[in-house]
This record gives structure tokens, sequence and C-alpha cells, in this order.
């Protein structure tokens, strides 16, 4: 009794014996009833034809002289008929027939119910036996009223009718019974089939240690079946989309609003690995379409939070370029050295001084040029490694005389990321290029402070973007740039569009050749 499809058998049979038994049992009552009225009548129509017997009708209406012919008429019926008793009063309730010779001249205690006209059905449960009643009023000749006719038919003759029907009855509830079972096993088999031969605490602890490793992964993992919607979402899917409005049967492109994320999470864009960037996190999506038997089953979506690894990456490509940075001062440190060295060695020391003078002075000039203008201690000194790093890579890195940047704690963090990147971005496009000669690659910087807003402007004298590009750049994962390993790109500028969208600002890009970026960014929140 412990497999599924034994308790499913034994459950459903005793529900068709007991449904079975219950009708058999009220059919047969009802077959009862139907009997004993039709008894009933049975036995008023015998009632009815005996008080239309002219001698009876005469003898009542004049009993002298009739002796016991109402007797011998009435046991003629009880013969003829077989009812149990035939019994004929006058209208003072006096017996002149019964079946009891004993009884006949006695006065019945029951009233005379037929003085309507009628004939009466009921079950009499008098001397001889229960029995099925009709009562019929008798009329003289001369058609006045002069008694009734009480007929009865035992209602052991009832019960026998009805254990004469049984046997058919019960063939009938006994197909039944067998039907209900063969039914029974069939949908026992098959449920059986459908749950791949599992028990009830095999299905319960599958689906303990389904829910156990859904919701204990750290990725996020959403189930669509063939109409798109979600059927299976564990808590990480909900945490990292954002997904807490979604519940299942839902339609992802009916509750989620228009952008990336819902055009990756509904199949709109395709692609492995795409990169979503939301409020907070960097996440990698996955999206695979699940196929039975050469039918569509839905989707399965995976979501990973790279948040972690992209902010490493970050710091990576930071310490790169401080490394780089380092390796061009040094690299340019000993170039000097060695001049230095030559000038002495040949005895112009003056010469020397001087050279050293310069140096010194220019380097000097650029900070201090930097520090009256730029309040920002954060700003000031990712530009001064940029200029480093873009003079190692034999690049002009210039800020316009017209920028000044005030103190904007508020902001600080958001213009270093929106400059920086921008400022690398610019560095990488021009790496890889060839001028001509006498040129040299130039990255222009432009950082106005207003009194509502802060504008930057990033230009160079690159490539520029390819055509009809100019809004793609910001999506993320779109890169322009070759393909690195398994390093993901195509973030940088997602990232700034997605920071000045939130402060309520707004950037643009222009196409080749040369690139120009332009912020705007407003100190407080729109």
């Amino acid at each position: 009794m412990r497999k599924l499809s034994t308790q499913i058998l034994a459950g459903q049979v005793v529900i068709v014996v007991i449904t079975v038994t219950v009708g058999f049992v009220l059919f047969a009552r009802g077959e009862r009833t139907n009997l004993d009225h039709a008894y009933e009548h049975r036995a008023g129509a015998i009632a009815a034809s005996t008080a239309q017997i002219p001698d009876i009708r005469r003898c009542m209406l004049d009993s002298a002289g009739c002796g016991n012919t109402v007797q011998r008429l009435a046991t003629n019926v009880m013969a003829a008929t077989g009812a149990s008793y035939v019994v004929v009063l006058d209208m003072n309730r006096v017996r002149h027939s019964h079946p009891f010779p004993s009884l006949i001249g006695q006065r019945v205690a029951e009233p005379i119910v037929t003085i309507d006209g009628q004939v009466h059905y009921t079950v009499d449960h008098g001397k001889t036996s229960p029995s099925a009643n009709g009562k019929a009023p008798l009329y003289g000749p001369d058609g006045t009223m002069v008694g009734e006719v009480s007929v009865g038919l035992r209602e052991s003759s009832v019960t026998a009718s009805l254990l004469g029907e049984l046997p058919l009855m019960a063939l009938w509830f006994g197909c039944a019974l067998l039907a209900g079972i063969v039914v029974s096993l069939v949908v026992a088999g098959r449920l059986k089939r459908r749950t791949f031969g599992l028990e009830l605490d095999q299905i319960a602890l599958l689906f303990q240690e389904r829910e156990a490793v859904l919701h204990g992964i750290r990725e996020g993992m959403l189930a669509l079946d063939e109409r798109e919607r979600v059927v299976v979402m564990n808590d990480e899917a909900r945490r990292l989309a954002g997904l807490g409005s979604v519940s299942l049967g839902d339609r992802l492109e009916d509750v989620l609003p228009a952008g990336r994320l819902r055009d990756v999470l509904t199949g709109a864009i395709a692609g492995k690995d795409q990169v979503i960037l939301t409020d907070d996190f960097c996440l990698t999506v996955n999206r695979m379409s699940v196929t039975l038997a050469g039918r569509p089953h839905g989707a399965v979506i995976t979501l990973r939070d790279r948040t972690e690894l992209a902010g490493l990456l970050r710091e990576l490509d930071t310490v790169r370029g401080l490394t780089d940075a380092l390796r061009a001062q040094q690299h340019e440190f000993s170039n000097r050295m060695h001049a230095v060295a030559g000038l002495l060695e040949l005895g112009e020391y003056d010469e020397a001084l001087n050279y050293l003078i310069d140096l010194t002075g220019g380097e000097a000039a650029l900070a201090e040029s930097l520090r009256e203008r730029i309040a920002s201690p954060l700003v000031l000194g990712l530009l001064l490694a940029k200029s480093t790093i873009a003079a190692e890579r034999g690049i002009d890195l210039d800020v316009t005389s017209d920028s000044w940047l005030g103190e904007i704690p508020a902001r600080e963090q958001a213009v270093t990321t929106i400059v920086g990147n921008l400022i690398d971005n610019s560095l990488d496009a021009l790496s890889g290029e060839r001028f001509e000669s006498g040129r040299r690659g130039r990255v222009a910087v432009s950082i106005l402070d207003d009194d509502d807003a802060i504008r930057i402007s990033v230009t160079d004298n690159g490539p520029g973007l390819p055509a009809g590009t100019s809004a793609s750049v910001f999506i993320d994962g779109y890169t322009t740039k070759p393909t690195q390993g398994r390093v993901h790109r195509g973030l940088g500028l997602a990232l700034v569009h997605r920071i000045v969208q939130r402060l309520g600002g707004h950037i643009s890009a222009n196409e080749g050749p040369g690139a120009e970026f332009d912020v705007l960014l407003p100190k407080e929140v729109a």
C-alpha cells in the first residue's frame, strides 16, 4: 500500500464500491416506493370494481334478505384478485364482509374517508398483515352513497415483486462496478507511467531537492513555457534582475519595462553571454530554448552576477594604467638622466643645469595649471595620471584653457568615472592609429562648471565612430574593439551612460572622423 498506484487504485475502488452500493440502495428504495404506489392503485382499482357489483350495491341499499351474499361476493373477489382482504362497510362503519367472519357485523374505528367520492390510497397495518390499501365509495342502485369498499394487497407480495427485479438490477450495478474498477486500473497505470514509476515520498523528495537546488545556487534562473510565461524563478533571479513584481504565470514582455533587460530575457536580442548593466549589477545572461520531440517547450534563462568581476577588471585596468605611467616615467627619467650625464661628461655644466630647470618647470607648470582650475583632488589626480599615460603612448592630452571645476562633493565620483572612461576610450582608439609625418594623436578634455550643471567634452583626432553607431555605443556589451579572449568589452560607455541617466543628465556622441562625446550633468537630480 506504499505504492502510489496501489493507493490510488484502492481509493478509487473504495469510492466506486461505495458509490455503486449507495446507488443500488437508493434505487431499490425508489423501486420499492414505486411498487407500493402501484399496489395501492391496484388495490384501489379492485375496490372500485367491487363497488360496481350490482348485488353488493343492492344488498347494501337494503340488507334484508341478502344473508351472506356480500361476504360470498367479497370472498370471490379475494380469490380472483389475490387480495388479502375485501371489506364492505355501510355508512354506520359496520362490516358486511371480512376475511375473519367473527368480525362481520362489528364497527370499525376509522371514519368513512370516501365520503368525498374519491378513491383513497394508504398502507394498512391492520389485523391481517401490512397491506397496500385502496378504498372506494359504494353507491346504491339509486345513486345514493351506501357505504365503502376497502381492499388490501399484502406487502409480502410487493416485496416478492421487488426481489424478482433485484437480480437484474444487481447485474447492471455489478457491470458498473466492474467498469469502474477497470477504469481505475487504467488510470492508476497511466498515472504510474506519467510519474515515471515514482512513489509519493520519492516525488516529495524530488520536489524538496529541486527547491533546495533552485534557491541555493548563486545564479539566477528563470524557466519559461512555450507561451513565454514564467513557470520557475528562484530568489537570486528576482534579486539580480529586479523581478520583484513578476509572478509565476506572467509574461516578461507584459510586466517588464522596455529596455535591454526585457529584450534579452524575452529573446528579442539573441546571443551567448549577453552583458546587461542594471542600477546595481553587471549581469551575464544566457537564454537557451528547450525542444522536446521536435516541439518547443519554452526556454531556460540563467543570470550570473559579474559585478565584482567587472569591478576587479576596472581596478586591474587602473593598476595597469598606473604601471604604464610609472614605466613611462621611468623610461623618460632614464633618458633624461642619460642626457644630463652626457652633458656633465662633456663639461657643459651650465647646459645641464638649464636642461634640468626646463624639465622640472614644464611638469610643475602643468600640475600647477590644472591645480588652479580643478578643485577636486580626484579629478586632478586622474588628469595628471592620464597625461603621463598619453605621453608614453605618444599622444597629447590637453585640458582646454577654459576648463574649470569647483568643489563638487556630490558629483565628484561620478565626474571621475565619466572623464576617466571617456579618456580611456580615446586613448585606446588612438593607440593603434598611424598618423602622417609630423602629426600626433591628440585628446582634448573640456570641463566647465556652471551654476546649474557640469559640462564635459572629450574629443580626439582618431577615426571616430562608424556611421550609424552614435546611439549603439551606449548599449551594454557593444564595442568596436577586438575581442581579447573571454574578456567582455563594451561596459565603459554603457556605465557612463547609466550614471548620466541616473543623475538626470544627457550624453551624446558625434560620428567620425574624430570622436566627440558631450556630457551635461546637472548639479541637482531632476
